[in-house]
């Protein structure tokens, strides 16, 4: 039903516009309380074996929504109405900005990706704040914050605007990302090698703790699948050394290898995500769980489009899961078809529950 809905409306739409119209109705069905019930009802997972603990939170299953969709904190209850476990608003800038020009975000269909040069087009961390702090939350969820650069302030003032912002949403936070891995920013990749990341993630630290008191807010960084593996290395020494809680991996990437899509859409400029991300980023969090271990929290995202895909991050060292692309294509069933898939994979694996599963198989590799 979705699949032909897409077809016949949203394919032909202006791929940001068709965001738009799916955004506002998703918050138009969260506002009204009988439909939202049904909704989460119906969507949310409820599979006692999927229960997941990280970053020292509770969840009801490992899938959440990737950044990028909700940039403004507009839409929590929306998303978490649709099965969404964890939601990650963001990028947010220290200042608003509207982002790249139009046309930005391009659909490959044949591929099942898509192509994005937004640019961090965001309502800024001081309305973000504003709008966390007087939401009234129909459900309970669990919220990261993701952190990005004003594409205006200057690579040696980036500290400070990172600064700015954690000093704003700490507080609102169950999670906090630093963000220094989109290709949309000019000079931000730049912040990813370790002598300017030392200096960023210490200083978002103190921020959080500074601005937070009572509780310590887990600090993740969300790397690029584009690093050479020797700087993966790094990151993850890195991320030891400092006390991070996370790692994310991985955002978009500037590759175009094995596209099917016609030139002139994979001519376009940006962030390629969706299904050519899949192996990549499955690379790249092997090494990273090989590096690491269970010792910090790893997150998985750039390709999920399946129950099979999110079961493989979790083998590979996964502790969380997270997808944005394939909700284009796969619609408002997608979260819940993959927790209900994950609930079945975990009872036909050897097993007894998910955490025993995380890098399994990196490990088996590895003996």
């Amino acid at each position: 039903m979705y699949a032909l809905f897409f077809r016949l409306v949203f394919r032909r739409m202006d791929p940001e516009r068709a965001h738009h119209l799916a955004f506002a109705w998703i918050r138009l069905a969260a506002r009204i309380p009988v439909l939202r019930t049904f909704l989460a009802a119906l969507l949310a997972p409820r599979h006692r074996e999927l229960r997941t603990e990280a970053l020292g939170l509770r969840m009801h299953g490992p899938f959440g929504l990737a950044a990028g969709f909700d940039k403004n904190a507009s839409a929590i209850d929306g998303m978490t109405m649709l099965g969404f476990d964890h939601i990650e608003i963001g990028t947010v800038t220290g200042q608003a900005q509207p982002g790249n020009p139009k046309q930005r975000l391009f659909r490959l269909v044949a591929d099942r990706a898509l192509i994005n040069r937004m640019g961090f087009n965001n309502d800024g961390s001081a309305a973000v704040a504003e709008r966390l702090a007087t939401r009234k939350a129909a459900f309970k969820a669990t919220v990261g914050v993701n952190i990005g650069k004003t594409k205006t302030v200057p690579e040696q003032e980036a500290v400070a605007d990172y600064v700015t912002s954690a000093e704003r949403l700490a507080g609102y936070a169950d999670y906090l990302v630093v963000n220094v891995s989109s290709p949309n920013t000019p000079g931000l990749r730049n912040l990813q090698a370790v002598e300017h990341l030392r200096p960023l993630l210490t200083a978002v630290r103190e921020a959080a703790d500074r601005t937070v008191t009572d509780r310590r807010v887990p600090l993740l960084v969300k790397i690029a699948p584009d690093l050479a593996d020797e700087d993966i290395d790094a990151v993850a020494d890195l991320a030891l050394e400092l006390g991070l809680d996370g790692i994310i991996a991985t955002n978009t990437t500037i590759s175009r290898e094995g596209l099917s899509s016609a030139s002139d859409l994979t001519a376009e400029t940006g962030g390629l995500s969706g299904a050519p991300l899949k192996e990549r980023s499955l690379q790249v969090l092997r090494r990273l769980y090989g590096r690491v271990g269970g010792r910090i929290t790893l997150v998985g995202v750039g390709g999920v489009e399946t129950a099979e895909d999110a079961w493989q991050r979790i083998l590979a060292g996964a502790t969380l899961v997270q997808g944005y692309s394939a909700f284009i294509y796969q619609g408002p069933l997608w979260a819940r078809s993959v927790h209900k898939g994950l609930a079945a994979r975990l009872r036909d694996s050897p097993y007894e529950t998910l955490a025993d599963a995380v890098g399994a198989e990196t490990r088996k590799a590895a003996a």
